[in-house]
């Protein structure tokens, strides 16, 4: 009995174990060996990973509070392989920062969170999976202890965060008021039309809407991506986002479904205004990493596109999305973790040149890029692909015609950064940048992610087979 309930909370316990073990560590070593320290943690990811690859437990805990399957498990695997990404990727600036190992406590805590949040069958266990996993991140926006930008980030990450989680919770009170119960299946059985429940369905709808940046819900994100240290950035732009579609996804089609009607024109609302503001603001942008916080904006209006369909394929169609979109955006962001690691510059303008003396590092850069838009034959091409083609299998023509707009729109400005890096001349460019070997390998599986995972078909046909609609 016990081993199936550990088998079941692989993720949650091996999280945990390593968690216990950081801090035996911190309490008990006087002198610690950072690389060791460093390759302990990529090695637990690993294993977390690794362990999701045995055995196919379907199961629930606590009164079905908790639950486990295929899917949850593909789910978890995803933002473990994502997270594993970005520890490779931090692993250089990590060594020269003090509280390395704060650094992966707090990382592993938000996992923890996380993961519980998306194996919840209740609204209680999704909101305590929430907090456990939004205040660590807090604390790691802020971690560039000497940058006033970091604190000011983090500050209006927390305000935000708590904002809307008063919003949330006052819409699980309502739903609790109305149906009785915050299980899932209950509030799915007991859920009707009335004004008080529509009410607490649009007050959840504004707190989802807090947690994926989707306008007019997203003056959090530029600053706080701005502010943060890269690999926080990039966290909170693939790891974060995904849980939080992940778990979106989950109660839409599983808890609101018979009511589908009531909230799909919501959705593509949020959906056409979130695109358009993210791209109107991406061009304007002169900093990096404001500009990839515009940029993964825009990506989830286009996620919204396949939420909307309600569909089996539209479920498929965004977990592959996301899948496409850790190896693209992860891999931006090292390169702009490279050159920020090596010279602190972080301006679009400081990459006038760069094909010059980086070449390598530039066409990296240029690929991630060209993904991000949708280009053929990236992966981000057929990723946008299926996002459409689920949302026209439920006749969304409008929104449809709406995002294929601000596809050619986000062009521009993807292509104005191709631009600057291969073509604008610069009489002082950045200097010659050897990257670190766990940047390095980073770097090729993002590009071979890229340029591969949109051709091999099993891949999405495995996530269909495990998908669910309403």
């Amino acid at each position: 009995m016990i081993l199936d309930y550990l088998s079941l909370m692989r993720f949650e316990v091996l999280a945990l174990g390593a968690v216990i073990l950081l801090l035996l560590i911190k309490v008990f070593s006087e002198k610690m060996n950072i690389s060791a320290i460093l390759g302990f943690v990529n090695f637990s990811l690993l294993v977390i990973l690794g362990a999701s690859f045995i055995g196919r437990p379907h199961g629930s805990m606590f009164g079905g509070m908790f639950l486990n399957d295929g899917t949850l498990m593909l789910e978890k695997s995803i933002i473990t392989f994502a997270t594993l990404l970005i520890s490779l990727q931090a692993n250089n600036w990590l060594k020269n920062h003090s509280s390395y190992l704060e650094f992966y406590l707090l990382l592993f805590s938000v996992l923890i969170g996380m993961y519980f949040m998306i194996s919840s069958g209740n609204f209680l266990m999704f909101y305590l999976g929430l907090e456990m996993a939004t205040i660590p991140l807090a604390a790691l926006a802020a971690f560039d202890f000497n940058r006033i930008r970091s604190a000011e980030g983090a500050g209006k990450m927390i305000l935000s965060s708590a904002f809307s989680s008063a919003i949330l919770l006052f819409g699980l009170s309502l739903l609790y008021g109305t149906t009785g119960s915050l299980d899932f299946g209950t509030v799915s059985r007991n859920f009707t039309s009335g004004s008080l429940s529509l009410l607490g369905l649009s007050f959840l709808l504004v707190g989802f809407a807090f947690k994926i940046s989707a306008v007019p819900f997203h003056f959090w994100t530029a600053d706080t991506y701005e502010g943060s240290p890269v690999a926080i950035a990039t966290f909170l732009s693939v790891v974060s986002k995904g849980a939080a579609f992940f778990i979106f996804i989950t109660i839409l089609y599983k808890v609101f479904g018979a009511v589908y009607e009531k909230w799909i024109h919501a959705l593509t609302l949020l959906s056409a205004i979130t695109m358009t503001i993210g791209n109107l603001f991406a061009m304007r942008q002169l900093n990096i990493k404001r500009f990839l916080a515009f940029s993964s904006i825009t990506q989830a209006g286009y996620i919204l596109i396949a939420v909307a369909s309600g569909t089996k394929e539209g479920m498929a169609s965004i977990i592959y999305f996301l899948l496409i979109y850790i190896f693209s955006n992860v891999g931006a962001f090292t390169v702009v973790s490279i050159i920020c690691d090596k010279t602190g510059k972080d301006d679009i303008d400081d990459y006038k040149g760069l094909y010059k003396t980086n070449p390598k590092l530039s066409i990296a850069m240029m690929i991630a890029l060209l993904s991000l838009a949708g280009v053929p034959p990236t992966a981000g091409f057929f990723g946008k692909l299926f996002l459409l083609t689920s949302g026209a299998s439920k006749g969304l023509i409008v929104l449809l015609v709406i995002a294929s707009l601000n596809m050619v729109i986000s062009l521009y400005y993807y292509l104005k950064v191709v631009k600057v890096m291969f073509v604008d001349k610069n009489e002082n460019p950045i200097e010659n940048i050897s990257s670190h070997i766990s940047a390095k390998i980073v770097l090729i599986i993002c590009l071979i992610g890229i340029l591969s995972i949109g051709f091999i078909n099993c891949i999405f046909e495995y996530i269909h087979a495990l998908s669910f609609g309403i």
